[in-house]
C-alpha cells in the first residue's frame, strides 16, 4: 500500500490529468460546519443563472446546496451560521493567465505605472535606490512608451543618471519591452560585439552597433533571467504578498503562467512549499526554456513528500536514492497539506500543470499575417511584427506534451502567431490522435473566422487578457486598424459556437490582479477613451463571470472539482457587496469583494 501510495505522489507533478484526483470524497458527517443563506447564492452550475436559498460545508467541501429548510437540517451544536445579509456568494475565481511569482518580486520593484514622461521614470528610479539592498539590482515595472511624453523607452544615458554604478534595469508593463543602463550592461557582458537574439532585439544607437538602452522580446528575457535571486525573507515576502492580493480579488486559485523568467523562480516555489507559505491554489506553467529542469524538480519534490509520509523505512531510503533528494532526516520533516478533494497533482497548493511557450509580443510587436496599418515607434517600411521561435521548437514539445497531462499553453496576438500554433496542434493530431489537451490560446487576441474553427475542432481555449481593451485598446485600433481591432477577443463569437474561453489579468501586465474588472469589460468592451472596441462580441454579465469560474476550472482541467457552487465540489467561494447580475454593467468593476474562502476556511475579509 505504501509503494502504491509513493508511486501516485511522486508522478503528480508531472503526468497530471482530470482524473488524477478521488472523485469520490468521503461523504459528509451529520452536521455541517457552516451555513450560509439570506443573500444571492449563484451557483454559476448550468447555462442560464440559477440560485439556491441556502449552502453547507462541511470538511472543506460543499456539502449541501438548496433550500434553507434541507441546508438547517444539517445544522449541529458546532454549526457556524453565516447570514449573508444580501450580499451575493459565488464560486472563487480562477486566475486562467497570471504571473502571481513574478508579481511577489515587481511588488519590491519600483512602480512605473502611469508614468507621464522620462523624468519622471527617472525620478522613481532614484527613489528605489535607497529602498535597494546592497547587491541588488535596480528596477521598475510598468511604464508604457507610447504614453510617455517622448514616445519612447529611456536611453542607456538617462538610466545611467539612476546610478552610474548600480545595475538599473526598467521593464514596461506588457513585461515583453525594457531598458538597462551601462552598469547592467558590463555585468552581463553585454557589448556592441553582442548579437540579437532570435525573437528579440538590443537597439542600437544610431549609425552604431553601441547598445542604446532599449531591449525587447528574448533579448529582455534573458537579461532578466540573470537577476541576482531571492532569497530568505525576500523569497518569503515574493510569495505571501502576491497570494495576500490574489485573495483579496477573489481568487481560490492563482497561476503562475512563465515560471522560469527569473532564474530563481523554481527555487522560491519550493521555498513556497517547503514552508507551507500558500493560502489558495498556485497552478504552474514552467517557461519552455526550463521545462524539463522544472518537471524534474517537480519529481523530486513529490518524491520527497511521499517519503515523508510513508511508515516503510526501506521504501523511504529507495526512493531517496533513486531520486537523488535530500537526506532522511531532511525529508522526515516534509509535511504535505492534504486536501478535501485528494487531488495528488497538488504538494501543499502548488501544481506544476503546464509549459508557456511565446510565439510573438505585445502590442506593438504581434506577429500578424498582414502589415500594421500604423507602426509602432521606431519601426519603419512594412512592418507585421515578428516570431519569437521556430517552427520545429514547438513541434518538439508537442511530440513531448500532447499526449501527457502537462498542458501547452502559448502566447499569441497576431494570427501569424495563431497559425503556427494551430500547424503544431494539426501536425500533433495526425501523428498521436486527438486527446483532450485543452491547449491554451494565451491571449488569442486576433484570430480570423477560420482560425476560430479550427481551434474549436481541436479544444483549444483562449485566455483573454480583457482589461486590455480598457487601458489598450485604442493603441491596438490605431497600429492594427478597425478591421482586426473589432475582432480582438471574439468571446461572443465563440460563445455561439459552444467553445470555452477565459478571461484571464496578465498581472503584472495589469496593473492588479483584478477579476471583476475583467468581467466589466467582457460586457462593456470600452476603452478608457469611451470608445466600444467590438461591439458585437460583448457578452451578458452571467457569460462573462463564467469565463472566471465555470469556463476558468475547465481550462486547468479541474471542472470536477472547482468552477460552480455543486455538491462534492471544494468550499472555493467569494463574498461580493452586490450581484454582478443585478446592477448596472457599467459598474460592475466596482463591486467589493467582501471574503475570499478557501476550502471553507476565510483567506481574505475586507474590513
Amino acid at each position: 500500500m505504501a509503494n502504491t501510495f509513493l508511486a501516485s505522489l511522486a508522478g503528480a507533478l508531472l503526468f497530471s490529468s482530470a482524473a488524477a484526483f478521488a472523485a469520490d470524497a468521503p461523504a459528509p458527517a451529520n452536521f455541517a460546519d457552516a451555513i450560509y443563506f439570506s443573500g444571492d447564492i449563484l451557483t454559476m452550475a448550468g447555462q442560464e443563472p440559477s440560485y439556491a436559498e441556502a449552502l453547507a460545508v462541511q470538511d472543506g467541501r460543499i456539502a449541501f446546496v438548496g433550500s434553507k429548510d434541507e441546508a438547517m437540517k444539517l445544522r449541529g451544536d458546532a454549526t457556524t451560521l453565516i447570514d449573508l445579509k444580501g450580499h451575493t456568494l459565488l464560486p472563487g475565481f480562477i486566475d486562467t493567465h497570471g504571473h502571481m511569482v513574478y508579481f511577489g518580486k515587481n511588488m519590491i520593484d519600483a512602480d512605473l505605472f502611469g508614468t507621464p514622461d522620462i523624468a519622471e521614470l527617472i525620478s522613481r528610479m532614484k527613489a528605489q535606490v535607497d529602498k535597494t539592498p546592497d547587491g541588488a539590482w535596480v528596477v521598475g515595472f510598468g511604464y508604457l512608451a507610447r504614453s510617455l511624453k517622448e514616445g519612447r523607452h529611456p536611453t542607456v544615458e538617462e538610466l545611467d543618471q539612476v546610478s552610474a554604478g548600480r545595475p538599473v534595469m526598467v521593464v514596461d508593463s506588457s513585461g515583453h519591452l525594457g531598458a538597462g543602463n551601462s552598469a547592467l550592461f558590463k555585468l552581463l557582458g553585454l557589448s556592441a560585439a553582442t548579437p540579437d537574439p532570435e525573437g528579440g532585439n538590443f537597439m542600437r544607437k544610431a549609425g552604431s552597433s553601441e547598445l542604446a538602452g532599449p531591449m525587447e522580446e528574448t533579448a529582455l528575457f534573458a537579461v532578466r533571467a540573470k537577476r541576482p535571486p531571492f532569497t530568505g525573507q525576500l523569497a518569503d515576502r515574493a510569495v505571501t504578498g502576491a497570494v495576500e492580493l490574489w485573495a483579496s480579488y477573489g481568487q481560490t486559485t492563482a497561476m503562475e503562467c512563465g515560471l522560469g523568467l527569473g532564474d530563481d523562480d523554481i527555487d522560491i516555489v519550493k521555498n513556497a512549499i517547503d514552508k507551507n507559505l500558500l493560502k489558495i491554489d498556485l497552478y504552474i506553467c514552467a517557461k519552455d526554456t526550463i521545462a524539463n529542469k522544472a518537471i524534474e524538480t517537480g519529481r523530486a519534490v513529490a518524491a520527497e513528500y511521499a517519503a515523508a509520509h510513508t511508515d516503510d523505512a526501506t521504501a523511504r531510503q529507495d526512493l531517496i536514492a533513486a531520486e537523488g533528494t535530500t537526506a532522511p532526516g531532511d525529508t522526515a520533516r516534509k509535511l504535505l497539506q492534504l486536501r478535501p478533494d485528494l487531488d495528488k497533482r497538488y504538494i501543499n497548493r502548488v501544481r506544476l500543470g503546464g509549459v508557456k511557450f511565446w510565439l510573438d509580443g505585445s502590442t506593438d510587436t504581434a506577429w500578424f499575417t498582414q502589415p500594421y496599418s500604423n507602426n509602432p515607434p521606431g519601426k519603419t517600411g512594412s512592418y507585421s511584427g515578428f516570431q519569437q521561435i521556430p517552427d520545429e521548437v514547438l513541434h518538439e514539445a508537442f511530440d513531448q506534451f500532447w499526449t501527457s497531462g502537462i498542458q501547452i499553453n502559448m502566447h499569441m496576438n497576431g494570427d501569424a502567431a495563431v497559425e503556427q500554433a494551430l500547424r503544431a496542434i494539426e501536425k500533433a493530431v495526425a501523428k498521436y490522435g486527438m486527446r483532450d489537451h485543452r491547449p491554451v490560446f494565451v491571449h488569442g487576441t486576433y484570430m480570423r473566422p477560420d482560425q476560430i474553427e479550427r481551434a474549436r475542432t481541436y479544444g483549444a481555449i483562449p485566455s483573454y487578457l480583457m482589461s486590455s481593451i480598457v487601458s489598450g485598446g485604442a493603441g491596438a485600433m490605431f497600429l492594427w486598424g478597425g478591421e482586426r481591432g473589432n475582432r480582438v477577443m471574439a468571446a461572443n463569437t465563440l460563445e455561439s459556437k459552444g467553445m470555452p474561453f477565459t478571461y484571464s489579468h496578465d498581472a503584472p501586465v495589469t496593473p492588479k490582479p483584478w477579476i471583476l474588472p475583467l468581467v466589466d469589460a467582457g460586457v462593456n468592451r470600452t476603452t478608457a477613451q469611451g470608445q466600444v472596441i467590438g461591439e458585437k462580441e460583448r457578452v451578458s454579465p452571467y457569460v462573462a463571470l463564467k469565463a472566471v469560474t465555470a469556463y476558468a476550472a475547465y481550462q486547468i482541467k479541474e471542472e470536477k472539482t472547482k468552477g460552480t457552487l455543486e455538491e462534492g465540489k471544494l468550499a472555493d467561494m467569494v463574498i461580493l457587496a452586490q450581484n454582478p447580475l443585478k446592477v448596472d454593467p457599467k459598474t460592475i468593476k466596482d463591486i467589493k469583494v467582501l471574503e475570499t474562502i478557501k476550502e471553507g476556511a476565510t483567506v481574505f475579509t475586507r474590513e
